[in-house]
This record gives structure tokens, sequence and C-alpha cells, in this order.
């Protein structure tokens, strides 16, 4: 049987050569996830261990506020110089680095804030040298001029310093929480730090003017401790906790934070380890269609010879076992050659996502033994699965077949079964789905359910996909018939002489497609729902906010206001706000100024029955917690503070002013830190607004850590983030469409082989070489666009239905159709459908004619 499935693979090598292609695809994206998984991990630990490397012990200190500090609201530690002084006096260390850590938003040389979106990336810390006889921080190797000194000076990483536009002996222009400030470009150092590698900045200060930005004089968020050769840095850790006065303060060996880092980065890692192999997964369910397609066909064209084999004693298991040896043999030779072109993906994936900004580390190929061992289990067994039903039908081959002729077409089975299994799926899974779409209780509640619902339907589709492909190829195969004639007509009863082969290739095709259709309808919808949510019910025409939301210094209003083409402006501020037990945002604003700035619509109530201890509540907030107008309530603001409360209005809601609105001396005194949210800003009629947010940053010192965004950049920033997760979910997604193309080539190649006497026959009776590439061409084309359809309806519907998991977080949410990216996807199966059948069709094309009608 081992030698009997040998031949069958060395004999039929060039029929299996799209088959391994898919599983080589697969499992391609298998083992480029884990080695690629592997590699930043290990990267991401060595640049870990790297920082930590002199690290004996590291005493860090949670940093905390004064709220009843007007002053000084800085953040302040236990761990100071005294203390750094007795660290070092413990027995056993060598060396003690005091550290500061803060971030600092710096502005490029020709004014553009960098990275202000992403502010906890732009790090910010203090140039410590290792000794006193010695001005260079090891943590931190200078490439260009020195480390920071003095007060007036600054160092940058090289990265940065580049990317900006900055030399030696620049003033670089950067911000912290409050105004703009500048300092003198002294150097440039080099760093493996994650976070600046992947698109942050470091900015270097002198240790007291670090404190005096981030921390208090004399104080500091971490002492890295050295010890001598041959220290017990375990034991180390436990005198120097001895040492410690209070709570807050934690001492940790270099080792074991060196091994709490790792673990994190573990489990970081393997977030985008799952995610890839669920796509990779996507990919190999598509290409186990293909497989089983495959063996099916071959079996039916090798159904003599099966009968000869068991004519001459072969049972039923020795057939099913040759089936499945022979699979196993294709698995495992085409998941070898998929793993070395999974080297090949894991090591351009990371130039590739570094290119968009993910920063990763340097760092070897990893190639564990698990990896490769998985990508051969996953292969071999996938090929060996979808394989097993074509082998049970071969061991259902009788021996009397042998004595039949190749020219009687086997009897079609009853899809009765499989009609009435496909129908149950596909309406139970409609059933949920339409349940889904009637919830409103948001993603949390209902996301198991609807990807029940979704499973369901889309595996219906695929069960039932051969009684559908009936009358919509019939419709199609109208069309093809009246454009093209005869070769029409022909292409449309192959596509229809057996739907399961045809349904089964489509299938392939469809998958791929209902996702990315899904993916594109909902994000649409979600891009749009996003971009009225951002301006609905804001007529300004500018909004100032602080990028790193740390709040904006309340006298900054009144700068903005006196800028030339300004009409009016509305500070406003938020603070918490708890209503009858449920946790809400109150804004505080000028009632008459917001209304210069706003359009709120009450359905009781207005804007101008706003005072003080009145507050308007959206009709969202007013729902849950039963309050009317009239009714009195004891709200909780911030820090825990009571007050008594009127309802005077209630609106719907927007995000300007979010779930209840109040007067600014009701709300600042309570919001985070006594600072605003933002500014709105309108223009004056007679001003034209291009150059106004210029001006107004010009009016707030410049400073980089301010954002002056006008309505389009507003709803740019809501939509962005949903544009970037499409189009890597395309490129995921682009695997499993390939596999589907393959299917395709993959069917018709096999196709021309099983009706080449056939072909012969068309040949004598008139049919010429165009009129044969037509045929083949336009099969392939009738039956990839039947993928599509399937593929792109199903997406919709599913898209819609799942659009009730928007809850009421995004109650703007409405189905939006992107009708030119559908048509695009439907042009896509045609161009899959005309190139696929390209190679098919020319073989065909080159068939002698003679030799086809006495093939056998």
């Amino acid at each position: 049987m081992l030698r009997t499935a040998l031949r069958n693979v060395f004999a039929h090598k060039a029929r299996l050569v799209m088959t391994a292609l898919a599983i080589t695809l697969g499992v391609a994206f298998v083992s480029g996830t884990f080695v690629f998984g592997d590699t930043v991990a290990q990267a991401l630990r060595g640049a870990s261990a790297k920082n930590l490397k002199d690290v004996a012990v590291s005493v860090q200190a949670e940093s905390q506020r004064n709220p009843d500090s007007a002053a000084d609201d800085r953040r302040f530690t236990a761990l100071t110089s005294d203390l750094a002084d007795k660290v070092h006096a413990v027995p056993g260390v060598t060396s003690v680095r005091p550290t500061v850590n803060g971030t600092a938003t710096l502005a490029a040389k020709d004014g553009r804030p960098l990275n202000a979106d992403n502010s906890w990336q732009n790090l910010a810390t203090n140039y410590s040298p290792d000794t006193r006889h010695t001005d260079r921080d090891s943590r931190f190797p200078v490439s260009s001029g020195r480390g920071p000194a003095t007060s007036g000076e600054i160092a940058l990483d090289r990265r940065t310093a580049e990317k900006a536009g900055y030399d030696i002996g620049d003033f670089v222009r950067f911000a912290t929480e409050g105004p703009a400030l500048t300092k003198k470009l002294v150097g440039t150092v080099d760093t493996d730090d994650p976070r600046v590698t992947a698109g942050g900045s470091l900015a270097l200060f002198d240790t007291r003017t670090a404190q005096q930005l981030f921390l208090r004089a004399g104080q500091f968020d971490e002492l890295a401790v050295g010890s001598a050769p041959g220290t017990d840095n375990q034991e180390l850790a436990g005198k120097i906790r001895e040492l410690l006065p209070a709570e807050g303060i934690k001492a940790t060996s270099g080792a074991q934070l060196a091994d709490e880092q790792a673990e994190q980065i573990a489990e970081n890692t393997k977030g985008l380890t799952r995610m890839l192999l669920a796509f990779a997964g996507i990919a190999l369910f598509v290409g186990a269609f293909i497989i089983a397609n495959t063996f099916t066909m071959l079996i039916a064209q090798r159904s003599r010879e099966t009968a000869l084999l068991r004519a001459v004693g072969a049972s039923r298991r020795q057939v099913v076992r040759v089936v499945l040896i022979e699979a196993g043999l294709l698995g495992l030779v085409a998941s070898a050659a998929g793993f070395a072109l999974g080297l090949g993906i894991a090591t351009g994936m990371r130039p590739l996502l570094n290119a968009s900004g993910a920063g990763l580390p340097d760092g070897p190929l990893v190639i564990s033994t698990g990896a490769f061992v998985w990508s051969l289990v996953v292969g071999v067994g996938v090929t060996v699965l979808a394989a097993w039903l074509p082998s049970r039908k071969a061991a259902k081959v009788a021996p009397i077949e042998a004595l039949t002729t190749v020219d009687q077409t086997p009897p079609q089975r009853s899809m009765v079964l499989r009609n009435s299994l496909g129908g149950l799926l596909t309406g139970a899974g409609v059933l949920i789905m339409l349940y889904v779409s009637t919830q409103k209780d948001g993603a949390d509640a209902n996301l198991e359910t609807a990807g029940l619902g979704s499973v369901l339907v889309l595996t219906g589709m695929i069960v039932i996909a051969p009684l559908l492909s009936r009358p919509l190829i019939r419709l199609a195969g109208a069309v093809t018939t009246r454009l093209f004639g005869v070769s029409g007509k022909l292409a449309k009863e192959n596509a229809l002489r057996n739907p399961r082969r045809t349904a089964a290739t489509a299938s392939a095709l469809m998958i791929g497609l209902t996702l990315i259709t899904g993916l594109s309808v909902t994000g649409s919808s979600m891009n749009a729902a996003l971009k009225d949510a951002a301006v609905r019910g804001l007529t300004a025409d500018y909004k100032v906010s602080n990028a790193g939301f740390d709040g904006i210094e309340p006298a900054l209003g009144a700068k903005v206001a006196k800028v030339p083409g300004v009409a009016a402006t509305a500070d406003v501020a938020s603070s918490a706000l708890g209503a009858r037990g449920e946790f809400a945002s109150l804004t505080g604003a000028d009632p008459q100024r917001l209304g210069r700035v706003s359009q709120l619509k009450f359905s009781s109530g207005s804007l101008a029955d706003i005072g003080p201890g009145k507050v308007a509540l959206s009709d969202k907030l007013a729902k849950v917690t039963g309050l009317s107008k009239g009714d009195t309530f004891q709200g909780t603001l911030s820090f825990g503070h009571k007050k008594k409360l009127t309802v005077v209005g209630i609106y719907q809601q927007t995000r300007a002013v979010d779930d209840a609105v109040g007067t600014m001396d009701d709300v600042l005194p309570y919001a985070d830190g006594g600072k605003l949210d933002s500014i709105l800003v309108k223009a004056a009629s007679d001003r034209n607004t291009s150059g106004l947010d210029q001006d107004i940053r010009k009016a707030l010192g410049n400073s980089p850590l301010l954002q002056v965004q006008n309505q389009e950049q507003l709803t740019k920033a809501e939509s962005g983030e949903i544009d970037a997760m499409l189009n890597m979910m395309y490129g995921l997604l682009g695997m499993a469409v390939v596999i589907g193309v393959l299917g395709v080539i993959n069917t018709m190649a096999m196709s021309v082989f099983e009706r080449t006497r056939e072909i012969g026959l068309l040949r004598a009776i008139g049919l010429d070489n165009r009129g044969v590439k037509q045929m083949v061409r336009l099969e392939s084309v009738v039956i990839s666009l039947f993928g599509a359809a399937l593929g792109i309806g199903t997406g919709i519907f599913l898209a819609w239905a799942c659009g009730s998991l928007t809850g009421g977080s995004l109650p703007q949410y409405e189905i939006v159709l992107p009708w030119a990216r559908l048509g695009l996807f439907l042009l896509l199966g045609l161009a899959i459908g005309g190139l696929a059948a390209v190679w098919p069709a020319r073989r065909a094309a080159r068939l002698n004619m003679l030799r086809s009608i006495n093939a056998q």
C-alpha cells in the first residue's frame, strides 16, 4: 500500500502542484507567525536585559501628587538623596544611579509637534554619569556631542534629532505639562528602548533640571544599584528593603526584574501571535477545500484503478489507507517547503512593521524546534483530515467497476440530506444573527452569540452552496450564452455538471471575500458614525486640547479669545458625576458662551436655564437614572465631593458635552488638576479660517503639547485607526484569497484533464482553439463570480447584523455600504476567474484532437 501511495503521488504530481502550493502557503503563514513571535520576544528580552545588565537591585517608588497644593502640583516620591546615600553605604553596593522619569513632547525645527498623539512614548529622563570621574552615562551611548550638564542643555536620541531636523547647537522647543520651554541641543545618543524605537522620542536633562521638570528637588523615581562581583543580589535586595522608610517603595533584584519583564514581554507577544495564527487558520481552512476537491477529483478519475485494487484483494481499509498516506506524503513535503517559506515571511515582517512605526528591536532569527514540529503537524494534519472524506468515497468503489468503461459518468448522489443540513445551519445562523441585531447591550453581552451565529451562517452557506449554484450559475450562464454563444453555453453546462465541485471551488473564494466584505462594511459604517459623533452638535471651527490629556491651564482661554479673527470661545472642563448609582461625566462651561460654539437639541429646558447648582442631563443619562426636569438629586463629583443638583433640562447627547452640563464654577474646582479639557473656538464670519489655527497656536506659545484641530482634523483623528486596522486586516486575509485563487486554477486544470476526450470531440465537430479557450475561461469566470456573489452577500448580512454590538457606545452607528469597494470586490472575482483560467485554457487549446479522442 505504501508503494501504491508513492506511485500515485509521482504519477499525478502535476495535478497536485496547486494543492501542494495551497498547503505551502498556509503552513508558511503558520511557521512565519511562530518564528516571528519567537524572534520578537527574544529581541525584546535582549533589549530589556541590556538595559538591566549593570543593575543588581532596582529600588522603585510610586509617585503622588498633592491635590490641595495649587502652588506646586508636581509629583513627589519617598526616594530622596539621603536615602540614596544610605543605600550606597550598604556593604556590597558599588554604585547607585538615581533616575528621574517623565515625558516631554518635542517640536520639530519647523514648528510641527512630534508624536503628539502618542505623548506617552515621548520619554524624558536624567542623564546621570556613571561615576564622578566620567561624563558618560552607559545607558545612553553618545553618538555625537556630549550629555547635558546644565539647566540650559538637552540631549536627544539620534533618530528623533534626525526626524526633527535638529543639529548640535540648535535650540530645541518642548513642553512637559506647562508652557513651551527651549534648551540648547548639546548631544545625541543611541537607545534600544522599544517605546522610542516604535516612534517615540527620548529627551535627556541633567539631574537637577529633570527634578525641577518632573519631580521635586532631591527626589527620584528609581535607584539603580550596582554590586560588587560575587555579591548575592537577592540577599542585597533584602538588606536594602530594611532601609526603606515607607510603603509604596519596593526593592527588586535585577535578575527578578528581568524575569518579570520577560514574562510581561511573552504575554504581550502572545496576543500578536494569536491574532496572526487566527488568520493563518483561516488560510488553512480555505486550503482544506482545495485539498478535499483535489482528492475527490483524483479518486473519480482513478475509480477504475481503485476498482482493480479491490478486485485483486485490497480491502476498503487498505484503500482508505492508500489515499491517506498519499495525502500525508503530500502534506509532509508541502509543509517542509511552507516552513522554509515561513522563514522568509518572518524575516520580512519586522522591517515591514517597522516601516509603519512598530519599532521592533533588531535581533537574530529564532528558529525553535517547536515551530518546526508544529508547522509539520498542522500541515500534515489538515491535509490528511481534508482527504479523509474522499478516501471513504474511494473505499466505496466496487470491484465490478473495473469492468466498466471510462466514458460512463459516475452517478450523482442525492443532495437532499446535504441541502437539508445546509438549510438548517443557515436558518439557525440567520435567526441568531437577527436576534443579535435587535440587542442593544453592546459587544460584551452579545459577542459570543454573534460569533456563533456568524459561524453557523458561513458553515450553512458552504454546505448549501451546491443548491444555490444552480439558479445563480444559470443566471450568469444566460449572460455568457447571449454574449459568447456556444462557448458561453458550454461553460454554463460544465459549471452545472458537478454542483459539489463547483460549490467547493467557489466556497474557497467565498470565505475570504465574506470576511473582507464584512470588515469593509463594518469599517465604513464605523467611520461614518465616528465622524458624525466627532462633530455632532459642534458649530465651533476649532478645538484646542492637550495631546497628552493633561489638560489646559484656565488662563489660556482668555488668550485664545483675544486672537484676531476669533468671534467666540467656550472653555470646557469636566468632572466625574455620580447620579443615582450611575457613573457619568459632568461638563462645565459658561452656558451663554457654549451656545455660540455648539448646537444642543433640548427636549425640555434650555442652556439659559443652567446656573449655579442647576444642570442639564443628556437623554441617555436621564433615561437610566429616571431623572427629569425639575428633579433634585445628590451628585457625587470627583474626589467624593457631594453637591445638591437640580435638573433644568434634557438634551440629545453629543460628544461635545457628553452626559451632563453645568456651570464652570460648579465643575472646575473638581476637574483633574483644576484644568480645562478643551477650548472651543468659533471664527468670525468675515475671517478666512485659513491660518487661524497658527495664530491660535502662536498665542498659546507654540506649545507642542497643545493641538488645534478643525472639524476635518477631528473626524480624521476619529477614523484614522479604523482605516489602519482595515488595511492590516486586508493584508492578513489576502493569503486566504490567494489560496482561493489557487483552488480555481486547480479545479479548472483538473477539469481539463478529466474532459480531455470530450474536448477532442468538441474540436472534431468544429469548435476551434479560440472557442475552447473561451469555454474554459468563461467557466472559470462563472465559478469565481458565484463565489464572489456569495461572499459579498454573506459579508453584508453579517456586518449588518453585528452592527448592534456597538451598543450604546456609538448610537450614531448605521449600516453604510461602500459601493465602490463592493464593486471592486466583484471585479476582483471577475479578474480572478479570468487569470485563473489562463494556464488551463492554454493547456486545453493545445491538446491534440486525435490523441484526445483516443484518451483513456
